[in-house]
């Protein structure tokens, strides 16, 4: 079976490295020649690229791609890296049982052996850097803009005094809802403490549940948007300079009384903007799930990918078709 894989698939190289433009609506092989020949009959080259044809789609996107890629994007050490790891993550579920591993990259990945799964997982690493390089360059500077003036903060500086919640699993959900309220009020007399001219600082000594920052009076040096829970960032962005909140901020960790204590310029755009244009590249493939498979589709046609056989045109259609369809979660993929 495996050396059969292997024939068919030469042939199919050899084939379409014969096509030329012919009438559009089949492509023409160049010397229609005799493949087999029998007492009666024989089958030709065309009969045998028109019959090869017909299931071998996926392959010829593969030998398009690797045309197009693998000068571009040459293997190397990180390449390898990940194809390592990803075989050794396989290979874990199977352990020592070498037959289970090659069924199982055969049912998964359509392959016969390791080595043709290190060529299939080398193609989609290449596929992948393609993908994230395309979409990076053709982000716009009005998106660029935009994220790094709705989501680039100066880093902040500022102390807290966290009241934990004391619950367990064995409590009913009254039981933790009067825990939160217990630690809610405990927070609220603390504030009424820093109204009534206490400093922060012996507050959080006193109260404060969080061992790491409780000694230092509550300080938590700085910190930007991605290091906190999302309340605690919105909460203290929204103080002023040695500003403290009037009500606890609820958090994953329990409640917080917040004290501002300063606040950084925000870095540069220009000194940003190659780290905004990954992070929005990451996004975008990650909101989009289509946006791969539509991406390796503008590739190639930036390249001039153009089928000259309407069948194979046909069938490159349907399957970039069914892939987006698979990606987008619809139930009408084949």
């Amino acid at each position: 079976m495996k050396s059969r894989k292997k024939i068919v698939y030469l042939m199919l190289i050899l084939t379409v490295s014969l096509l030329i433009t012919g009438c559009g609506k089949s492509a023409k092989l160049k010397n229609n020649t005799t493949v087999v020949s029998m007492s009666k009959n024989k089958i030709s080259s065309d009969d045998f690229y028109n019959e090869l044809k017909k299931d071998s789609i996926e392959k010829l996107i593969n030998m398009i791609d690797h045309k197009l890629l693998d000068k571009k994007y040459p293997s190397d050490s990180e390449e390898e890296q990940s194809i390592n790891s990803q075989i050794e993550n396989v290979k874990s579920y199977y352990k020592d049982n070498e037959d289970s591993y090659l069924a199982a990259i055969k049912s998964y990945f359509g392959v016969n052996s390791e080595d043709e799964l290190r060529d299939v997982l080398s193609l989609e690493y290449k596929r992948e850097k393609a993908v994230k390089d395309y979409v990076n360059k053709h982000l716009t500077d009005a998106e660029i803009k935009k994220y790094y003036d709705e989501n680039i903060y100066g880093d902040i500086k500022a102390s807290h005094i966290l009241i934990s919640v004391e619950t367990n699993d064995k409590m009913s959900d009254d039981e933790k809802e009067k825990a939160k309220e217990k630690a809610r009020k405990k927070a609220e007399k603390i504030i009424k403490e820093l109204d009534d001219g206490k400093k922060f600082s012996e507050l959080a000594k006193k109260y404060s549940d969080d061992d790491a920052t409780k000694n230092k009076g509550g300080d938590l040096g700085y910190f930007n948007k991605d290091d906190m829970d999302g309340s605690f960032w919105n909460a203290a962005l929204e103080l002023k300079k040695n500003e403290y909140t009037k009500e606890p901020v609820e958090s994953s960790y329990g409640y917080h009384i917040i004290l501002k204590t300063g606040q950084k310029e925000k870095k540069t755009l220009k000194g940003l903007k190659s780290s905004i244009k990954e992070t929005l590249t990451t996004n975008k493939l990650s909101d989009d799930k289509t946006l791969y498979y539509k991406t390796l589709m503008s590739i190639r046609e930036d390249n001039k990918v153009t089928f000259k056989d309407d069948d194979l045109n046909k069938q490159y259609n349907d399957y970039m078709d069914n892939l987006i369809k698979q990606a987008n979660g619809s139930t009408d993929a084949q």
